[in-house]
């Protein structure tokens, strides 16, 4: 079966990661695996195979779309109106059968380099890696489902996957706190700080485009650790230290925030000294293609040619085909960054005209912005990458870290390095409760559409409630229920485990 498995990586690698260039002469001989770094490096690569497959338009709907600030007014996309449930959720099938799958690779990956003969080095850099885009993985898993099956075993025969099948769900703050050891045993530092892993400590845009390295691994800590800040309930692990570490280390690597240019907010600016990791995408008539759909939401309507709204947008091109328009909620545009401020976002977040001239049927509620267009774009070929991290948010979750120690001097020093990049005032503190609210509309602010406001709010434990309020879309709002915070596991993923898994949470509103 570990043979099977093997050829099926590497084909899987080469045809589906756009950044790697192996020759498939190495791998030949499947007996002969893992005995080369080629080998090795191969398999690792397979644990990207399926971002592209994941992180599409159903899944930024569902993490965007039904949120506090945008909306998707379609009444037939069941993902825009969560009309979605155990026997109904594609997107469900689709993040959960693909990140296992990435994550069986990187098991894989790290048991088989374990013993391989290559040199010391380059197995302790691939194992790493492995190590990180496996959390990666289970931190997406968790924090669209919560509880999940855990494992980290290799799946070499035929009885250790019938074991694995018949999982079930494990608490996902267990999950995170085993995934941010098993990191921070390969982030290693010596006892002066000073860093002694075999990922280079460098910025995402300094290492091979579109690879997992140190700056993920850290971001994941501290995800993962804010994550279990908020449902941590049985342990005395100080989850907001374990976060503030990850992210000081972070912090003397990127440095100051306002060295990065608001102009690389757009998603068409590519692997931008600020990003921490994205979905690469590149389009090519000629050539192979690997794209993805955001821009065909979040373009304003095309009327003909390169008209758009009423107005000429060269840029754009005349070959769009576009779907349902997402919209920002009157909330988010109105309250939160409104056309007649000064943040210097809001023309980046949002379109009310463009280059001076008015689009015809923006009235109260303006375009998606021009962070989102991707220029010249071919049918729904949507080649813009997608930012999944970036340093701004670093930056405003060690606001977040020293909210939670009511350290006042540092929740402002951080929260004002975001709003001063974006032409704010500082804000000025009041009392706690005003200050979590400001961060939580900053967060919205700054990192508007980016796969991320959804997960915010069920960590924070108000999504429902805050959709309840704000959502423009009267469908959601009535179909929506508070189960839909996580997505469901698919019927017959059930089926499959012999009823180990479960959908409690959505059998108890007859889903």
């Amino acid at each position: 079966m570990k043979k099977i498995f093997c050829s099926i990586a590497v084909f899987t690698a080469l045809c589906s990661c756009s950044f790697l260039e192996e020759k498939p002469e190495s791998f030949v001989s499947r007996d002969n695996y893992y005995q080369t770094a080629a080998q090795c490096e191969s398999v690792v690569n397979s644990t990207y195979s399926t971002l592209r497959t994941v992180f599409t338009t159903a899944l930024w709907t569902i993490t965007e779309g039904t949120t506090d600030i945008i909306y998707e007014p379609s009444s037939s996309d069941i993902n825009a109106i969560l009309s979605i449930g155990p026997a109904n959720s594609v997107i469900s099938t689709t993040v959960w059968n693909n990140a296992y799958k990435m994550i069986m690779y990187a098991n894989a990956a790290i048991q088989g380099i374990s013993t391989s003969p290559i040199a010391d080095s380059d197995k302790a850099s691939l194992i790493a890696e492995a190590e990180v885009m496996r959390a990666f993985w289970y931190y997406w898993l968790t924090s669209l489902f919560g509880d999940v099956p855990f494992y980290l075993q290799d799946v070499s025969d035929e009885a250790e996957l019938n074991k694995v099948a018949h999982l079930p769900r494990m608490s996902a703050v267990e999950t995170r706190a085993t995934l941010i050891e098993r990191l921070n045993a390969v982030l290693t530092y010596a006892g002066d700080g000073s860093y002694t892993g075999a990922l280079p400590a460098v910025k995402a845009s300094e290492i091979t485009l579109g690879r997992a390295g140190w700056a993920l691994g850290e971001m994941l800590i501290a995800k993962m650790a804010m994550w279990n800040y908020a449902f941590d309930k049985g342990s005395n692990t100080d989850w907001n230290a374990v976060a503030l570490t990850a992210l000081k280390r972070l912090e003397a690597v990127y440095g100051e925030l306002s060295q990065y240019s608001l102009d690389d907010l757009y998603f068409r600016r590519k692997n931008t000294p600020e990003v921490i990791f994205e979905i690469q995408h590149v389009y090519n008539a000629a050539g192979l293609s690997y794209v993805g759909g955001v821009a065909a939401l979040t373009t304003p309507t095309h009327n003909s040619g390169i008209v758009y709204d009423g107005v000429s947008i060269e840029e754009l091109g005349d070959q769009v085909k576009l779907g349902t328009h997402a919209r920002p909620t009157l909330y988010f545009c109105g309250a939160l960054q409104p056309n007649t401020g000064v943040d210097k976002r809001a023309k980046i977040n949002m379109a009310w005209d463009y280059n001076g001239q008015s689009f015809a049927s923006v009235g109260t509620r303006p375009w998606m912005g021009p962070k989102f267009w991707c220029p010249y774009m071919m049918q729904n070929y949507d080649s813009n990458n997608y930012p999944l991290f970036r340093y701004a948010d670093v930056v405003l979750l060690m606001a977040e870290c020293y909210l939670n120690l009511k350290d006042e001097t540092n929740f402002l020093k951080y929260l004002n390095k975001v709003r001063a990049r974006a032409g704010l005032e500082d804000y000025v503190f009041v009392k706690w409760p005003k200050a979590e609210e400001t961060l939580k509309e900053e967060r919205a602010r700054e990192l508007f559409g980016e796969f991320g406001r959804k997960l915010d709010l069920v960590r924070w434990g108000v999504w429902y409630e805050r959709v309840s309020e704000y959502t423009d879309w009267e469908t959601l709002r009535v179909t929506m229920k508070p189960c839909h915070e996580y997505l469901p596991i698919a019927d017959k993923q059930v089926i499959y485990s012999g009823g180990a898994l479960d959908n409690k949470a959505y059998n108890q509103y007859g889903l």
